[in-house]
Order: structure tokens, then sequence, then C-alpha cells
């Protein structure tokens, strides 16, 4: 059983506390935020689009791919493509041409210079206003001669799911009978690419997941126990997060979701004083550069007056939470499906005595915090493998994924749960973590009782 390490406490953080610089437990230094330059995302999403692109496509079984972007309700994956700044609806299309795939974009004039100077596509057309757009789309697809065409029409996946209804129809009566029979999902290319990130985003995310970590950790040395509230420490993140000059991976109001008592999904943090005995959840994630984000949980345990460590039955909780995390990395390797990594950790998680745990393992991260791609979920009812639990993990995909130990505390709807989650990414061989993972919860003491009138004063 590993040993509970200590942490000192110094201050009570209250609404109005100020926040001091702390050591990272990890390294001993304060971590900066990743220097994420302005022009990064439009070099990388062409590298992306040129490296990896090809590949997804001819995973998917596409040989085209045709995005409609426009002002005010835009496609999702606009900004992925460089039709994020789109004013006339503009088509970006893409052609598999072997091992290599050949962008094009159709764009109305004025706008079509802007892209040409700023966008990742090989070639901008510039279309006079008035033209039929979705004409000069369905001729380029008949000269391609696709066998399939991939539209951004999902019940799976809601990022591939942006051509609206009223475009999908002027598409289809521009489209000849034949082209029309070859449209389908663009869900399996948008996943087999969005999924698998460049060896510099995955550098990005790991500065990021430092970063986490390390002020999770500082926000529980904040804690005073029958003081200190789950919204104190939530309150306490956000300061150092506008400190750092990063955002919110997810939803602002539940980010981050603090929780020292029976679980609550992901929700906000509440007014609940944190108490002695308490384990305390933090699920928290940033997102640098604007772009690309974190999922992190790390946990604390209050100890009783007089304790120096957690009684023998709160560490055993601990210890069969972080066993599942490593079941479950042991599993994460290229060629599994996420049903099997889900699987693998619902196995040990009934050996070790577990409640149930309605929520699946993990989940991809880096663009969203429940980005696309294989989801580490499904097994729960031994149910065969479905939808995005079926996908196939692949080198350079990034995880988050928990470690879970579930337990019943008061009634049936009062159930408290370690859920150890880390981030990794997937190599060629296996899986490795993105940080050094938790390996001992924050141990969190509380004051000694206060002296009736007869006692003792407090100690000089």
């Amino acid at each position: 059983m590993t040993r509970a390490r200590p942490v000192v406490l110094s201050a009570l953080l209250s609404s109005a506390c100020l926040w001091a610089p702390l050591a990272s437990a990890a390294s001993g230094a304060d971590i900066a935020p990743p220097n994420v330059s302005s022009d990064a995302w439009p070099r990388i999403r062409k590298e992306r689009i040129q490296k990896l692109l090809p590949q997804a496509m001819a995973r998917a079984n596409v040989d085209a791919w045709v995005l409609l972007c426009r002002e005010n309700d835009n496609d999702p994956l606009a900004d992925h493509v460089g039709g994020e700044n789109a004013g006339g609806t503009a088509a970006f299309m893409f052609f598999r041409q072997g091992d290599k795939v050949r962008s094009l974009a159709l764009s109305p004039a004025g706008e079509a210079t802007a892209l040409r100077d700023v966008g990742p596509m090989d070639e901008v057309v510039p279309l006079e206003r008035g033209t039929d757009l979705y004409a000069q789309v369905a001729a380029r697809l008949a000269a391609a001669k696709p066998a399939r065409i991939a539209v951004n029409s999902s019940d799976a996946v809601t990022v591939a799911d942006g051509l609206s209804a009223s475009q999908r129809a002027a598409l289809e009566k521009a489209l000849s009978p034949a082209l029309r029979k070859k449209l389908v999902s663009s869900e399996d290319v948008v996943s087999e690419w969005l999924s698998v990130k460049l060896p510099e985003e995955v550098d990005i995310l790991r500065k990021a997941a430092a970063l986490t970590s390390q002020l999770e950790v500082e926000a529980y040395r904040q804690v005073v126990p029958g003081k200190t509230r789950d919204v104190d420490v939530a309150r306490f993140l956000k300061r150092r997060m506008a400190e750092s000059g990063v955002d919110d991976a997810w939803a602002p109001d539940q980010n981050p979701n603090v929780q020292s008592g029976p679980t609550r999904g992901h929700s906000h943090a509440t007014e609940r004083v944190i108490q002695p005995g308490d384990f305390i959840q933090t699920d928290f994630g940033i997102r640098v550069g604007g772009r690309w984000v974190t999922d992190i949980q790390r946990f604390a345990y209050v100890l009783a007056p007089g304790e120096t460590k957690p009684p023998k039955e709160a560490l055993e909780k601990w210890e069969k939470g972080k066993k599942g995390s490593r079941t479950a990395l042991a599993a994460l390797k290229p060629g599994a499906r996420g049903w099997d990594v889900d699987k693998a950790q619902r196995d040990w998680m009934r050996e070790a005595g577990s409640e149930p745990v309605m929520w699946g393992t993990g989940h991809p991260v880096g663009y969203w915090a429940h980005d696309v791609g294989p989801a580490l979920s499904g097994a729960a009812k031994d149910l065969p493998a479905k939808g995005q639990s079926a996908r196939v993990v692949r080198p350079g995909q990034v995880f988050a994924f928990d470690g879970f130990f579930a337990w019943q505390d008061g009634g049936p709807d009062l159930m408290r749960i370690v859920s150890v989650e880390e981030m990794a990414v997937v190599t060629e061989t296996g899986a490795e973590y993105l940080i050094p993972p938790q390996e001992d919860l924050v141990l969190i003491p509380s004051p000694a009782p206060s002296a009736g009138p007869s006692g003792p004063g407090p100690s000089r």
C-alpha cells in the first residue's frame, strides 16, 4: 500500500483571500502555462490536414468531404479548416488522392482574398456574388467521381452534425441522383481525424496537464476543515486561472466541480462545508492557446483532529480506485476498442467490491473535454461494443480516464466515488500518462478542538 503523503496547510480560504505562490508538489517549482504563439493554430491545422486527414479519410473509406461554412451559425468544425470567419456561405472540399488530400475552398469574392492569405487550403476559388454555390459544389464532385462523399450530418458525433436541414436540402437538390446516393455521414472521418493529435499538440497538452494538477494541489492547501466550503475551493481555482491566463475547459459554471460529499456527477460546486473524514474530489480542466483543453481530477482526504494518516478503510478505497486507473492504462493500447478498456476496469471494480458506476471509464480529450474518438465505455452491462465504444484506439490519441471505486454512503442515492482521473497519450506500443499520476492522497489536517472556558488558552 502506498504511503499517504501529508500536505502542510497554511491559510484559510475565503472569498476575499489572496493567493501566495506555492511550489508544485511534483517539481518543486511553479509551472508556467504553455507558451502557445498566436500563429500556432493556423500552422498546426494546416499540418493536420496535410499529414493526418489522408489517413483519416482512408480509414473512413471516404473519397470526398464537403463542409459548408457561414456567418452567425457556423459549422462546429469551421476553424479546423479555415472557415471560422465565413461571411457569405462558403464550401470547403477535400478530395483523397492516393496518400494525399487536395483541398479546395469555394468562397464569395472578397472573403476569398483573406482566406487565401490565412487559410490552410491548397486552392481558394472566388465566386461572384449571386453565384449558385451548390451548383459549383455539385460540378466539382461530378468531376472528381468519388465513390463516397462525407457531409456533416450525424446523430452520434455532435461536431460532425453541422450541416443544417436547409443546407442539406439545397445540396441534395443540386446533386445528380447518382451523387446523392453517395452521401454518407462524416462522423467516421471526423472521429479518425480529430482524435489523433500531432506530437506538438501532445506536448502542449502535457504542459497544460502539469499546470492543471498543480493548481488543484494549491487549492487543497488552502482548506480549513469546518470552515472552507466546496465553492470556496472552486473560487480559488477560478482566481488562479485568471492569474495564469488560461480559460475554462468546459462550461464555466461547472468548472471546477468540487465535491466533498456524495457524488453529484457533472455539476457545480455547492455551499457544503468540508468536514473531517471527507474525500474531496476536484474535477478540473483548463484551456490553453484558446484551443487545447485538459481534464484531470485530484483527491484529498480530511484527517480528523490528531490523525496523521487516514483510516485503513479510507486508504483501501483510494488504493482500489488507483488500481482501476492503472488497469485501464494497461488496456489502453493500439488496436484495442474503447469498450475493451472499459471492460478491463469494470472487471477490476467487481473484483475490488466496488458499487457499479454509471459513467464510462473515459473519453478522448484535446479540443473539447469530451473530444471525438473511441469512447472508453459501453461495458457496464456486458453488451456488445457499438457506436463510439467500438472505435479502435490509435497512436497519438489522448484520453482522460478514471479509476473508479464507489460505495454507498447513507442511502441508495447517496454514493461516494474515488475516481482517479488522469490523462494519457497512446504510443505505438501502449499508453503513457501525460504527467506523473497522483500516487498519494493530499492530506488535510484538522485543527484541534477549541478548549472550553475553563481549559487552557492557546499555546504560544
